[in-house]
């Protein structure tokens, strides 16, 4: 059965107004996410202590409190699951104007802060597509199924009919007709049922029935999966245009943030909210067990008697070298990582558990470069093209490494890949914070110093030439395999819906 959406979720615009007047409980639920995203206390509630996963309480720096983004994001897809799970969303359109325009609120809030916010929200969207291409598929296969039988009884029940009017069961008949009449061409016996429905496999095949280019009809209340007479010889089915352009438009110009979808995607399925809920428990797991898979990968990367170098802290990066020494020796060397100097803790951490850790100034990383075998960088977020965004002073590392031909590994959750491209260079996804941590206020007073502008970036952007490998909870990846891991986690109709 066909729903269209004429209520308030056919506007991305509207999707508060609707959960206000439908779902008073759930607004209120995205309202204290949002406060506790911008006051940078979504790790640290109450609710996060009790979580399985909930780290320790990470430090403050630069007037900005730096947090376990993993937990940031699990806190996400726990909010998303509530809102999906407890809304009356009748179709898979519906449910796709209800996310976008949750995510365009998560996306204000945490911006360039949290970009993983914006990744879920794309990569349940994604999900949200492929439950409709399969259930699309398999009610295509039935509806073709169906008609191969229809087809099939039809000829099955069909007699041979003879030319001259005689009866065909009457074999004498047969027998004399062949001997007085020499027909040229005889008659050739009947196809077999579906003879002309096979084909040969090949690349155009492939492409050509592929559920998503397939033309829909609308039958009565229902769209199915039809073909022109000219196919139903050949098997094929007429291709559309891309999925993309078939009414897929969703804040097109002119309007107004309305959404358009497929047909497919107003049709009412029962099996669709359980589907959608089992994808999002997957997520969660993929979340909770990120850092295991992670750290199985260590011994794969760390030798013995290496000196690694890194930066900063990151409990990444912590995690994975604590799992390499519980079987290797190895030498670590810690940028403190001014202004905010998370390496000093980093080294701490490291050295409580027995690691030979040295920190040094961030200006000796060049020096020191030439006796380092390989460099671990964390990241806030990976980009389309392979780029890394990274901590404030990870670009002149990475430039370090390249020098002197170093390895530069980046140890990453896949929940930080990032749909778009670094079109503002080093400001992408870039903030800046107070330069209280570089300079007293009070200085400011003098005369020299008033005339000096003080910037406090707390990200670098590295561009994909200086990175040699990811390490991810799924794998590691070379920076040029990236667009492949996007078209799997995401699709390319959601990319820049929160823009």
């Amino acid at each position: 059965m066909v729903e269209v959406s004429k209520d308030l979720l056919s506007n991305t615009n509207t999707v508060r107004t609707w959960l206000v007047t439908h779902h008073p409980k759930q607004i209120a639920l995205i309202d204290k996410f949002e406060m506790e995203l911008r006051l940078g206390r979504l790790s640290a509630s109450s609710k996060s202590k009790k979580s399985p996963m909930s780290p320790e309480i990470s430090k403050n720096y630069g007037g900005v409190t730096a947090r376990d983004r993993r937990l940031v994001t699990f806190r996400t897809v726990e909010l998303l699951r509530t809102l999906i799970g407890n809304t009356k969303w009748k179709n898979a359109a519906q449910l796709m104007a209800l996310l976008r325009g949750i995510g365009k609120e998560l996306h204000a809030a945490g911006g360039s802060k949290e970009p993983a916010i914006a990744n879920i929200v794309m990569r349940i969207m994604c999900a949200v597509r492929d439950e409709v291409a399969n259930a699309e598929a398999s009610e295509q296969a039935l509806a073709k199924s169906k008609a191969q039988k229809a087809i099939y009884e039809s000829q099955k029940a069909m007699e041979p009919i003879d030319e001259d009017g005689h009866d065909p069961h009457n074999n004498h008949y047969k027998v004399v007709a062949s001997s007085h009449h020499h027909h040229p061409h005889p008659h050739p016996p009947p196809a077999k049922p579906n003879q002309g429905m096979t084909r040969n496999l090949s690349l155009a095949s492939m492409l050509w029935a592929h559920p998503q280019h397939l033309t829909m009809a609308k039958i009565g209340s229902a769209n199915v999966a039809t073909t022109t007479s000219s196919s139903a010889t050949t098997g094929r089915s007429k291709r559309s245009d891309s999925f993309s352009s078939v009414d897929s438009a969703c804040g097109a110009p002119g309007s107004n943030d309305e959404c358009h979808f497929p047909p497919s995607f107003y049709v009412s399925r029962p099996n669709f909210r359980p589907a959608i809920m089992e994808a999002i428990q997957e997520i969660m797991l993929d979340l909770e067990d990120l850092h295991k898979n992670i750290d199985d990968q260590a011994l794969a990367h760390i030798h013995a008697g290496e000196v690694i170098l890194t930066y900063s802290r990151s409990k990444t990066v912590e995690s994975f070298l604590k799992a390499a020494a519980k079987k290797r020796k190895f030498q670590v060397i810690v940028c403190e990582g001014a202004p905010h100097y998370g390496g000093h803790k980093m080294a701490n951490a490291l050295g409580k558990v027995g690691i030979d850790t040295t920190v040094i100034h961030d200006s000796a990383a060049f020096a020191i470069m030439a006796r380092v075998n390989k460099v671990l960088l964390p990241a806030h977020a990976v980009l389309a093209n392979g780029g890394l965004v990274a901590p404030s002073g990870s670009h002149m590392v990475a430039l370090a490494a390249a020098h002197n031909s170093v390895p530069l590994v980046c140890l990453t959750g896949m929940f930080k890949l990032c749909p778009m491209y670094p079109h503002e260079g080093q400001d992408t996804l870039q903030d800046l914070v107070s330069p209280s941590s570089v300079i007293e206020y009070a200085e400011m007073s003098d005369q020299v110093m008033s005339n000096v502008e003080f910037i406090n970036p707390v990200h670098d952007y590295i561009p994909p030439n200086l990175i040699n490998l990811y390490v991810t909870n799924i794998g590691a990846f070379q920076p040029s395999y990236i667009y492949r891991l996007l078209a799997e986690y995401y699709s390319n109709d959601d990319w820049g819906s929160f823009d």
